[in-house]
């Protein structure tokens, strides 16, 4: 069992979006396209840690335009298949724990189920680093999974850090320990407030949940 975040994702590039399909969550899902579509209108947004490009393509139709970053060539290549507009989506090689500053190209942020990934302890400094790579002010969205019995994989174990912990099997059959976490509201309000957002608000569907805030002027 491998406990390794990229490389995990990169052996599940090919069946990653199979999560999407499940039938209890399409309510959620629409409501959320709807939702982030138009949060990001117009704005020209960093999308963080993107995958294959499937929130990227909710948001380019809209947005200015969208520069979309992961570690792994192995989504991006998927994402990259993807019809967008021309000259209205960039995928790149990049760090979502040190993204490039953006701040005079870009006035919003995105990250759809990083958040649940990034260690508690790492949670403060991770944000506070997003907020500085773009302009003040800029408008900033995390979706990610809320946890649902029989919906969701079952957790596995709790660390000393307050960290919760998944098992799950690829079609290659290696097994894989994974971060994920799931927080509360108060939570999510409470590390807005830390990085200094402005106005947030959070919105808890039955399975997942959505932040948004304004970053600090």
């Amino acid at each position: 069992m491998t406990t390794g975040l990229e490389e995990y994702y990169a052996r599940r590039a090919a069946e990653y979006e199979r999560i999407y399909a499940k039938p209890e969550r399409q309510a959620d899902l629409a409501v959320l396209r709807a939702r982030i579509g138009a949060f990001f209108a117009g704005r020209r947004v960093l999308e963080l840690a993107c995958g294959t490009g499937w929130w990227t393509a909710v948001i380019a139709p809209l947005a200015a335009r969208v520069t979309a970053l992961d570690v792994n060539e192995e989504v991006l290549a998927i994402a990259r298949a993807k019809a967008f507009a021309p000259g209205r989506v960039e995928f790149a090689i990049g760090d979502a724990y040190a993204p490039p500053e953006l701040r005079a190209t870009h006035d919003a942020l995105f990250a759809g189920f990083w958040w649940s990934h990034v260690p508690k302890a790492r949670l403060e400094a991770f944000l506070a680093r997003a907020a500085q790579a773009i302009a003040p002010g800029s408008r900033v969205a995390f979706l990610d999974n809320r946890y649902v019995e029989g919906s969701s994989t079952p957790l596995s174990r709790t660390d000393a850090g307050g960290d919760t912990w998944q098992r799950r099997g690829l079609d290659d059959g290696s097994e894989h320990e994974v971060l994920k976490n799931f927080p509360s509201r108060e939570e999510l309000l409470q590390r807005a407030a830390v990085c200094g957002g402005v106005d947030a608000r959070v919105e808890m569907l039955p399975y997942y949940w959505l932040l948004t805030f304004d970053a600090k002027a």
